[in-house]
């Protein structure tokens, strides 16, 4: 059975997972990265992508994802299209990928932004790494080099984090500095093994 040994790592955007999933692969945690696998079934799907939304989102056979997330988070219909499409093929993957880690009989996290939003892993447990809306706010605009409005529409589109908060096995607040943030993932590594 799949996710068996699974633990969800989700967040906000630039909510700082990236950087805790560096974290516990150091710990030697294996880490199924939800956006990477995303990123490959849309560049292997771009044929489809063309067809969907139009040749302008594809460029030498790769989808060009700012522009392609540029249509999606203004137009809801849009990204329904494009979900009905991508997240069956990612959820076969990521299953594929579990399946074999379960094989280690130990625990490993799936990075999923947007686990709690879609409801469609069986995981039962899950780390959240949360930081203030603020901060939140202005370490998007830093990393995407986007205006607030842009920032904020982004933000909207998830579920806020106090709810994510509210649904997590386990939270790594991440408003310090990065020893702070290891002290956290040692905190949460301890639990997990």
């Amino acid at each position: 059975m799949a996710f068996e040994y699974a633990v969800v790592l989700t967040g906000g955007i630039a909510t700082g997972k990236s950087t805790v999933a560096k974290i516990f692969q150091e710990y030697g945690f294996k880490i199924i990265d939800a956006d990477k696998i995303a990123h490959d079934m849309l560049d292997l799907h771009a044929e489809k992508i063309k067809e969907l939304f139009g040749e302008e989102y594809v460029d030498e056979g790769k989808v060009i994802r700012k522009k392609l997330g540029t249509l999606i988070f203004g137009n809801q219909e849009e990204k329904l299209r494009l979900e009905a499409l991508l997240h069956p093929l990612i959820f076969t993957e990521i299953e594929t990928q579990s399946l074999a880690l379960d094989a280690y009989k130990k625990p490993y996290l799936v990075d999923i932004p947007l686990f709690f939003e879609t409801n469609r892993y069986p995981i039962q447990e899950s780390i959240v790494v949360y930081i203030s809306e603020e901060l939140q706010l202005e370490r998007l605009m830093e990393r995407d080099y986007s205006s607030k409005e842009e920032a904020e529409e982004r933000i909207a589109a998830q579920m806020s984090i106090e709810k994510k908060k509210q649904k997590a096995t386990h939270l790594i607040d991440n408003r310090g500095n990065l020893k702070e943030l290891q002290r956290a993932c040692d905190r949460v590594k301890d639990v997990l093994i």
